[in-house]
């Protein structure tokens, strides 16, 4: 090859598509940011939270997360966003629903802290619980939409579903409540999955009778 060629060839090198280690190094850093930022959210609610702390426990510096995520407000988003990952109910007896919903939160919420977090940060700040309803609405509501005798009813049967869910999720994981911490998997089912059993696809109570009458 003569030294034209050899030129172009090293031109075309220096043109090809960018080495990949920078962008590995970049979604490592992202992902050190964000598993820092759940601890920090979790263990101290998103005021006492600070983008400082936060880049200390990722060993980066506090610009970094600036750079990726703007401000506290942008990396809280990023860092408690979650799927449910709610299955699909099509090919479940429908008289099963309630007991599968309870193992399956059972499962998320161990195998991710990410919603532990945003349940403590929701407790007590605005953004955090806005968030925890958007997560709800847009993945629990759909399912009690299908269930739903009635589909007058489905949002009230999605919220109290979801109050029963969250509320094993606080008193186990959040304010570990002995009973509740001591229950197994299949003792939280027995108990809990009848309740949204009913929440879900259950008769409606009847109204209350007229005290006029």
């Amino acid at each position: 090859m003569g030294m034209d060629g050899a030129e172009a060839a090293q031109g075309e090198e220096q043109r090809g598509d960018p080495p990949e280690a920078p962008r590995r190094r970049s979604d490592e850093t992202r992902a050190a940011i964000l598993r820092a930022a759940r601890d920090r959210f979790a263990a101290d609610g998103y005021e006492r939270a600070t983008i400082r702390l936060i880049a200390r426990e990722a060993g980066i510096d506090p610009s970094m997360v600036m750079r990726y995520y703007g401000n506290k407000s942008g990396l809280f988003a990023a860092a408690v966003e979650f799927d449910l990952k709610m299955p699909d109910v099509y090919y479940i007896p429908r008289r099963h629903v309630g007991a599968m919903l309870v193992r399956h939160f059972l499962s998320r919420w161990e195998q991710d802290e990410t919603l532990t977090a945003l349940l403590r940060v929701g407790a007590t700040n605005p953004e955090g619980a806005e968030e925890m309803r958007r997560i709800f609405r847009t993945q629990l509501r759909p399912l009690a939409d299908e269930l739903s005798p009635d589909a007058e009813e489905a949002a009230t049967r999605s919220a109290l579903a979801a109050s029963q869910i969250l509320g094993m999720a606080l008193c186990r994981y959040v304010l570990q409540l002995p009973p509740a911490v001591d229950m197994s998997h299949e003792e939280i089912v027995r108990w809990l999955g009848p309740t949204i059993q009913r929440y879900l696809t259950g008769d409606a109570p009847p109204p209350p009778p007229d005290e006029a009458g």
